[in-house]
């Protein structure tokens, strides 16, 4: 049973900086994708950014492009989702996910739908105040 930890999240005035972390419990698995998605009240979940783990191959939504960048650490098992230039409408709450079934090749569409990921992080809340 893979477990994703998210942490990180907190209270930003806009303009500022977070960064998350994803801790990603095993990783025996190789080329899959983890993901950040966020969900702001009363909103669907929306896809942030992805990473292909072994590739560099990186996704983001038009709404953060930009000023958001994700990352990974092989060693330490974690993927990261920095945040600049933040916005009051960056508030939500942030959930890491992983596709551990793999795949040859992901696409943006792959990676963009909740229903690509088959784990998900417990969320982690960040609110950007005006």
């Amino acid at each position: 049973q893979v477990q994703l930890v998210e942490s990180g999240g907190g209270l930003v005035q806009a303009g500022g900086s977070l960064r998350l972390s994803c801790a990603v419990s095993e990783r025996t698995f190789t080329n899959y994708a983890m993901g950040w998605f966020r969900q702001a009240p009363g909103k669907e979940r929306e896809f942030v950014t992805a990473i292909i783990w072994s590739g560099d191959n990186t996704y983001y939504a038009d709404s953060v492009k930009g000023r958001f960048t994700i990352s990974r650490d092989n060693a330490k098992n974690t993927v990261y989702l920095q945040m600049n230039s933040l916005k009051p409408e960056d508030t939500a709450v942030y959930y890491c996910a992983a596709d551990t079934r793999g795949r040859t090749f992901y696409s943006r569409s792959d990676v963009s739908k909740v229903t690509g990921y088959d784990y998900w992080g417990q969320g982690t809340q960040v609110t950007v105040s005006s």
